[in-house]
């Protein structure tokens, strides 16, 4: 934690030390509006990267509810500060099923749920990711009606918020990436007129395998991209299931089309057996190198391995610490806590990051990796300033500015 520095010092790595998180939540005071949204504000897409409002690009890490149809007990108050405040997540994914016993069984009551979590989570400072979570039938068009209804209210009420993301298409299977296409050309449109600026995540085919569980590839997509701006794709693995052809496709296509993993686990595309976590982590690094965002399935006490709650623990009120979670649970938790002290297969190349501003000084610091420089213009900068991220003797992280020695303070 940074209490006061001439702007012109360079700071070794061992100086910039991540702050370390209580075991039970903290809620948010008046200096704590250091949170995901607060930093980065207003997301776009930049190239092949999700951007902060600094035009910098971010890794968002955090959970996915499970069907809140059947899970809405694990999403509350003490579980939502304990992903806030103890994971000190970015992101929380609001599983919206269509069918199952879903939205298009009572759709007052399921949109008025994800109304409410979108409101939680902005409460916290999260992003909000809202999923339709279409799965069967697999063709997002039989469902085009029921979206359209449904991302036209939710876009108009939340359009003035800036941690909206919307997901319009879950897990496409059984359909082309044609049919995909065409529906998403057809959704966009509905979500913009209400929302211009939001980011919109479209499924892949394959279910959101960028083909490859078709025997198709991510190529169907990068030679026939969606006609929109300001929307990425979506990729999904299990570990234990989906390992080198899965990978191999994820890799060649991150150079080349916006991805964000809205979904993944550490065993089986069933979401259950034994965990994975040699494969988990292979691809965990290589989402880092590249600042691909994820949330991970699921944020529920459900039977199965990959439920990070232990049975019965959403009949309670304690979601803190690693007692309470499975053995995915505890990883997951430890990866969205400090994803950046574990080493990744392909860094990010170093990078100078100007800063001018207490703000984006601290969105510096949120993005920051071994290796980078922020540079300071000179002036003033009044603030509660941490990091989460630890430079290395080889890979120091250098704060520098110019001769003139300006002063960072941390606010009392």
């Amino acid at each position: 934690m940074i209490r006061s520095l001439a702007a012109g010092i360079l700071l070794a790595a061992a100086t910039l030390v991540p702050t370390q998180a209580s075991a039970a939540p903290v809620a948010p005071d008046a200096t704590a509006a250091d949170t995901p949204v607060s930093i980065n504000g207003q997301l776009h897409v930049c190239g092949t990267k999700l951007c902060n409002q600094y035009n910098q690009p971010i890794q968002l890490r955090g959970m996915s509810t499970h069907g809140i149809q059947w899970y809405s007990q694990c999403v509350k108050t003490a579980s939502l500060d304990a992903l806030a405040y103890d994971w000190n997540a970015d992101i929380l994914r609001i599983s919206l099923y269509v069918q199952e016993g879903g939205y298009e069984t009572d759709p007052r009551r399921f949109t008025d749920l994800v109304h409410n979590y979108i409101e939680e989570a902005t409460r916290r400072g999260l992003y909000a990711l809202v999923d339709w979570h279409q799965l069967d039938p697999g063709d997002p068009n039989y469902n085009l009606s029921r979206a359209k209804t449904f991302f036209t209210e939710i876009a108009d009420r939340h359009k003035d918020k800036k941690n909206i993301i919307y997901d319009i298409a879950n897990e496409p299977n059984n359909v082309n990436w044609a049919g995909i296409k065409s529906y998403a050309e057809q959704m966009v449109p509905v979500i913009r007129a209400k929302d211009p600026d939001g980011v919109i995540f479209v499924g892949t085919h394959g279910w959101a395998s960028l083909g490859v569980s078709d025997g198709r590839s991510e190529s169907d997509i990068v030679n026939n991209p969606v006609n929109a701006s300001n929307l990425m794709y979506t990729f999904h693995f299990y570990a234990a299931s989906h390992q080198q052809e899965y990978f191999d496709a994820l890799s060649r296509a991150a150079d080349k089309i916006p991805l964000f993993v809205t979904e993944f686990g550490t065993q089986t595309y069933t979401g259950d057996g034994g965990n994975d976590f040699t494969w988990s982590q292979k691809y965990l690094d290589f989402l880092a190198g590249q600042k691909i965002g994820w949330t991970n399935w699921n944020f529920s006490d459900d039977f199965r391995s990959g439920a990070v709650f232990k049975a019965n623990v959403c009949a309670g009120n304690n979601f803190t610490g690693t007692s309470v979670l499975k053995p995915a649970g505890v990883w997951v938790r430890d990866r969205i806590r400090t994803a950046d002290d574990f080493p990744t297969d392909s860094p990010a190349p170093e990078a100078t990051i100007n800063v001018s501003t207490a703000a984006q000084l601290k969105s510096a610091l949120t993005s920051v990796k071994p290796g980078d420089t922020i540079k300071l213009a000179d002036g003033t900068y009044t603030g509660n300033f941490k990091t989460t991220v630890s430079g290395t003797s080889s890979a120091p992280i250098t704060l520098t500015g110019s001769a003139n020695g300006r002063e960072v303070r941390r606010a009392s």
